[in-house]
């Protein structure tokens, strides 16, 4: 399996995600230090920031940004490898080697999960890193409010990674359905608006149990996605 992610990797060129990943990464750094400590979110007549109460930590917007920008980074990486592969015929020659096609699919979904996982948890941490090592020089305008000597910070971190990563299969299996490459990244947008905007009286963007329970679900969707695959036909 570890052979078939690394040959996906080389077939894809990897490094052309790299690079696309530290961009975002960067340009997030900068958003939202400039948010921290520039002011930019800052109400022009009180000098307070414009937020919500329940987002008026400058943890809440790091998770968020980051949070859309890899939703849609990941759809745009699983449309790439596996979807538009079906679409290319590319998939068609895949499945004629001696191997399994379930095996080759879920190769190609875990190649995709663990670079996005690893970016968009290096991305976090290295958001989180400057803003607090600035905070030694500048007052920032959001209070800070996490400790990154804290073991929970990082157990944290990681959960809510692996939820906002995994949730991208939701979309994955939508643009195999509709065989569309455009379909899974339109997708990856839907599910930003379901977690983070608020129905009625529910806010589903703070509610513990909701981001678990979207993870419970986009695992079974990888599930659908791979059951069947050996006789499907192609796209």
């Amino acid at each position: 399996m570890l052979k078939l992610i690394q040959l996906e990797w080389r077939k894809n060129n990897i490094g052309k995600y790299i690079r696309n990943a530290m961009i975002l990464a960067g340009v997030l750094c900068l958003f939202l230090f400039a948010l921290a400590y520039l002011g930019i979110a800052n109400d022009p007549d009180t000098g307070i920031p414009d937020a919500a109460p329940e987002n008026g930590t400058i943890s809440a917007p790091i998770e968020l940004f980051c949070s859309m920008s890899f939703l849609v980074f990941t759809g745009v990486m699983l449309s790439s490898f596996i979807v538009s592969a079906y679409k290319d015929k590319t998939m068609a020659l895949m499945f004629s080697y001696p191997i399994k096609r379930q095996k080759i699919l879920i190769s190609q979904m875990l190649s995709v999960w663990i670079f996005c996982f690893l970016a968009l948890v290096i991305t976090k941490l290295v958001i989180y890193g400057c803003i607090l090592w600035e905070s030694q020089f500048m007052v920032s305008s959001f209070p800070i409010d996490y400790d990154m000597a804290s073991l929970k910070f990082y157990v944290q971190l990681i959960v809510k990674s692996i939820s906002i990563v995994s949730m991208s299969f939701i979309a994955l299996f939508i643009g195999l359905a509709i065989k569309s490459t455009k379909a899974t990244i339109i997708s990856s947008f839907l599910l930003i608006i379901l977690t983070q905007a608020n129905i009625g009286d529910l806010t589903l963007a703070n509610n513990a149990v909701f981001p678990l329970v979207l993870t419970i679900i986009s695992l079974l969707f990888a599930v659908l996605s791979v059951i069947g695959v050996e006789k499907k036909d192609f796209i």
